[in-house]
Order: C-alpha cells, then sequence, then structure tokens
C-alpha cells in the first residue's frame, strides 16, 4: 500500500517560481509583468508552482465582456516528478487566488498541440473546453521562439527576425462564480480525444501559456 503523501501549497518566491519554469516547463522562462505564484510542496520537498497572470492577450476579458481585472490565465504548471494528481494541485492553486483576487471571474488556459498537449488536466478538472483558439505569429528571438506580442512590448526591430504561423491552442475556462459559468456554458464543446499513451494526470502534459502581458490590474503576491 502506498504512503500518504505530505502535500503542502503556499505562497511561493519569484526565485522559487523562476526555478521551477526554467527547470520543470517546456518555455524555459518565467511569464514577465506581475504574477501570482503558488508553490507546491510534496513531503516537505519543493516540487514547483502554479503561476496566473494576465496573459499574452490583452484584449481577453474583453471577449467575454469582462473587465481586465476580472479575467486572468493560468500561464504556467511547472511541476517536477510528483505523486498528487495536477488536477487536484490546481484546484488547491484557484482557491488561492480567489482568496487573494477576490475581483476575479474566469480563468483561462491553454493547451499546446505543439508540446503534444491537449489538456488532460483541465479536463479532468471540469474545465470548459471552447476549441482551438486562433492562429498566432512567433518570433525567433534571443535563440528561441517567442509570442510576437512578447517581443513587440521588448520594443525590439524585429525587420530582419524570423517568423512563423503557428496553429491554436486548446482552451480552457474555469468560472469561478455562477453567473459566469451560465455566460460561457453555450461556449463548451466536447473535450478533445487523448491520444493513446496521453494520461491526463501525466507530469509530462503541463499546460499554460508562453510569455505574458504585463498584468496591470492584479495584485503580486509576495512569497
Amino acid at each position: 500500500m502506498q504512503e500518504k503523501i505530505n502535500l503542502h501549497i503556499d505562497w511561493a518566491s519569484h526565485v522559487s517560481a523562476k526555478f521551477a519554469c526554467l527547470n520543470w516547463h517546456y518555455s524555459k522562462c518565467l511569464p514577465v509583468g506581475k504574477l501570482v505564484k503558488v508553490g507546491v510542496w510534496e513531503d516537505k520537498k519543493f516540487i514547483g508552482c502554479i503561476i496566473f497572470s494576465r496573459g499574452a492577450n490583452y484584449n481577453m476579458p474583453k471577449t467575454f465582456n469582462l473587465k481586465q481585472d476580472e479575467c486572468v490565465e493560468l500561464t504556467r504548471i511547472a511541476l517536477n516528478k510528483h505523486q498528487t494528481a495536477v488536477s487536484k494541485i490546481a484546484s488547491i492553486a484557484i482557491k488561492f487566488l480567489k482568496k487573494q483576487s477576490p475581483n476575479i471571474k474566469l480563468i483561462v488556459s491553454y493547451a499546446d498541440p505543439e508540446q503534444g498537449h491537449i489538456g488532460g488536466i483541465y479536463q479532468a478538472g471540469n474545465w470548459i473546453y471552447k476549441g482551438i483558439s486562433s492562429q498566432s505569429i512567433k518570433v525567433w528571438y534571443k535563440n528561441k521562439w517567442s509570442h510576437k506580442k512578447t517581443v513587440d512590448d521588448a520594443k525590439v526591430d524585429q525587420t530582419n527576425l524570423i517568423k512563423k504561423k503557428v496553429a491554436g491552442k486548446h482552451t480552457y475556462l474555469m468560472s469561478l462564480n455562477k453567473e459566469t459559468k451560465q455566460h460561457i456554458m453555450p461556449l463548451s464543446k466536447p473535450y478533445p480525444k487523448r491520444v493513446k499513451e496521453q494520461d491526463s494526470e501525466n507530469p509530462l502534459e503541463l499546460g499554460g501559456a508562453t510569455p505574458t502581458h504585463t498584468l496591470h490590474l492584479l495584485r503580486e503576491t509576495n512569497g
């Protein structure tokens, strides 16, 4: 019989969040701007963090008729090997977010098909599946592909930089109140099917977007 794991969730420091993203997330970077950083420990060992921020699409709240301080993106699930289901960890992290930022009504997150992700974590957590987002443009900048918006924000001359179009991402929504849930339910579509080898709680299938826009209205945690 497997021993019970001592799971501990608390605020994460900037240093800890950066370490988790550099080591355990495919983007290999910490989102820019103000962040809400929730740390995860198993048996007193730090195993990663969940990060919420404004996201790369600054107009995202308008899509759902929400204000800037009412909608955020789950931008990183950066975890090392773990025993606890990712959906459970994310659920607890969301409770931290709600307590810290009570105005939030909706969380949006993305699963990147380019990384082999379909959003099994969100399916296990009963998020609403909205479908595939529109195509976007990435720019080869500092030896990696970055969102064009991120490079724009850095005010970089892109004249001679290589660009490419990338397919949309699986979009998932989590409402934090009944009114918002009623508003987004008509957007719900059937979950995409999992590839045979994939598991909804596979620690390698960690969703979340890449670098984000500055978060103006969501207060940053100071842990």
